[in-house]
């Protein structure tokens, strides 16, 4: 199983993330609304994964990847941003923080846990 850890401000997207990861199966996930519960909960449930929105209340998407990882034992975990806010120069800054990669909203939920897989085994994503 693959733990991941999602921060997505809206409960919808929330959902239908939860949805299309439990349908691809190989997934454990825990939700978040916010980058500070994220936090909270990362050295409890020792995600293997990040998938982050960009755009976010209070703490962003870069912001909480910095600060997860300088936690011990996390300075490499991977994370994939799953934003609307897409283009060269925004998903250029996300690489240049340390993303795996950048899904672009609207996605297709029947995907999604394909490309994830496909993001974490190194392949690329072609969609």
């Amino acid at each position: 199983m693959i733990k991941v850890i999602h921060v997505e401000d809206d409960d919808d997207i929330r959902e239908l993330v939860g949805l299309s990861l439990d349908v691809a199966g190989d997934f454990e996930l825990l939700s978040f609304a916010s980058g500070v519960d994220a936090i909270r909960a990362v050295e409890v449930f020792g995600p293997d994964l990040l998938l982050l929105d960009m755009m976010m209340p209070n703490m962003n998407g870069v912001e909480t990847l910095e600060a997860i990882r300088k936690m011990e034992g996390y300075s490499k975990i991977p994370a994939i941003f799953v934003t609307a806010r897409a283009g060269v120069d925004q998903n250029e800054e996300l690489l240049d923080a340390g993303a795996l990669d950048v899904i672009v909203k609207p996605f297709d939920p029947l995907e999604l846990g394909r490309e994830v897989k496909q993001l974490l085994s190194g392949a690329s994503v072609s969609s």
